[in-house]
């Protein structure tokens, strides 16, 4: 008995210390990349940088949350994992559009590792046309002030900028993979994670002084936290959500014994795309508004100008392509990544069928009218969580970005890395409960031989 209680505590015990080895290994990866956000690039005048960007807000400012402040500081982690996800992004639609990759993915772990190689290559690409393009377009840049950006334009600041820029990249993609293979959690959703999370303070703080200073009144500031525990409590809810289809196993005959007929079925999320669709939307939105950043104080084009302010955050063309966008998106990536036609295949060569439905044809057809209705439902909820932000910055005064792409990202992250948490718990006591079954076997083994 005593040696059963010391096996017990010895394996809850290792338990607890592996988990809180990877628990504080992910603390320090990210405490590492919280502080490379404040080692700026070579060459920049930082006071000026950061003038400059906070002068130009709107699109500068999402895309800053998600750097954690280090676009506005202009640091080697400026670009983020942006190209990385980008990379992914693309790599992930080719496959299902390739013949040739969608082959190498059924290849199984060695298929992957090339595809994984591939974004890897494309992001290393994308960093260095993105550094390059950055740092031409900041030589001639001014700060409000009057103060130039960069200290000694030239050859030679675009190729430190470059390299800077792509090398903290490359650092975050294998940090990622560090904390991926020895943390828990997605170590690239953690970083991105982490970087959102880092302006939270900031941003609790703007809006209280606001309140003190009387900008921000009583009743605002009441909404503003209602809207915030409110539509967090939502997406989470959404997030969580499943339509399940009834899926029935036919009886099966083992030697003598009948097998009775097996119940399970199959989940449907109602956001199958995830956050995928506001992505696709934004960039695109973005690229009339980052072309007139670059160029406004070298005399843009009068279209361009037009362009920019109609698709500015906040304005009623903005609103009507934003949701478009990402309704349309989000029917074309749930069609690439959820094939309803290979489903009723595979539900048909298992044996499986759903309650009143023919097998082939007809189950293709109904799984694809249900995936059509929940894609619906779920393409307007993210237009709600996306429009989000706007609303709260032009009608209530809030001086951050809360909603949107940015908070499906919170929400996915913390409820998968608590899943990981919850996994490796479970794992190890079932893996203490079988060390515990074998002492006792050895045990009861050794009373009978003796």
């Amino acid at each position: 008995m005593a040696q059963g209680n010391a096996a017990s505590a010895l394996a809850g015990a290792g338990k607890f210390t592996e988990l809180r080895q990877r628990l504080l290994f992910v603390l320090g990866a990210l405490i590492v990349y919280r502080i490379g956000c404040y080692v700026p690039v070579p060459g920049v005048n930082p006071d000026a940088m950061l003038a400059m960007m906070q002068s130009q807000g709107g699109i500068v400012d999402m895309f800053n949350m998600f750097s954690g402040g280090a676009l506005h500081r202009f640091s080697i982690f400026a670009l983020n994992v942006m190209p990385y996800i980008s990379a992914s992004i693309v790599m992930q639609l080719g496959v299902h559009i390739f013949p040739s990759l969608k082959a190498l993915q059924k290849e199984g772990e060695s298929g992957r590792r090339k595809i994984t190689q591939y974004s890897r290559i494309g992001a290393v690409l994308l960093a260095v046309v993105q550094g390059g393009s950055i740092a031409v377009a900041l030589q001639n840049q001014l700060a409000p002030g009057g103060m130039p950006v960069v200290y000694s334009p030239g050859l030679g600041f675009v190729l430190t900028a470059v390299v800077a820029l792509t090398a903290g990249t490359i650092f975050l993609m294998w940090l990622g993979e560090q904390v991926t293979e020895r943390g828990v959690g997605n170590g690239v959703s953690l970083i991105i994670f982490a970087g959102i999370v880092a302006g939270l303070p900031g941003a609790v703080l703007t809006t209280l002084e606001a309140f003190q200073t009387g900008t921000l009144n009583a009743i605002s500031l009441i909404i503003i936290v209602l809207v915030v525990f409110g539509f967090t409590f939502f997406v989470v809810f959404v997030e969580r959500g499943q339509r399940r289809i009834t899926v029935n196993y036919a009886r099966r005959q083992g030697g003598r014994s009948a097998y009775m007929n097996q119940t399970s079925f199959l989940p449907l999320k109602l956001n199958m795309s995830g956050v995928i669709p506001p992505i696709f939307a934004s960039s695109i939105l973005a690229f009339p508004a980052t072309l007139a950043m670059w160029s406004g104080q070298n005399g843009a084009t009068t279209w361009l100008q037009r362009i920019t302010q109609a698709l500015a955050p906040g304005e009623p063309l903005h609103m009507i392509v934003f949701a478009a966008m990402i309704i349309g998106f989000a029917f074309f990536y749930t069609a690439l990544v959820f094939n309803s036609q290979e489903t009723a295949e595979n539900l048909k060569k298992s044996g499986a069928l759903i309650p009143g439905i023919r097998p082939g044809k007809a189950t293709a057809d109904y799984v694809d009218g249900v995936l059509t209705r929940l894609t619906a439902a779920g393409s307007l909820y993210l237009v709600a969580v996306c429009l989000l932000p706007e609303v709260m910055r032009t009608q209530l005064g809030t001086s951050f970005y809360f909603g949107g792409t940015s908070l499906l990202i919170v929400v996915v992250v913390v409820m998968d890395f608590i899943a990981q948490v919850q996994a490796h718990l479970m794992s190890h006591q079932y893996e203490s409960l079988l060390k515990k079954a074998n002492l006792k076997g050895g045990s009861r083994g050794g009373l009978s031989r003796g």
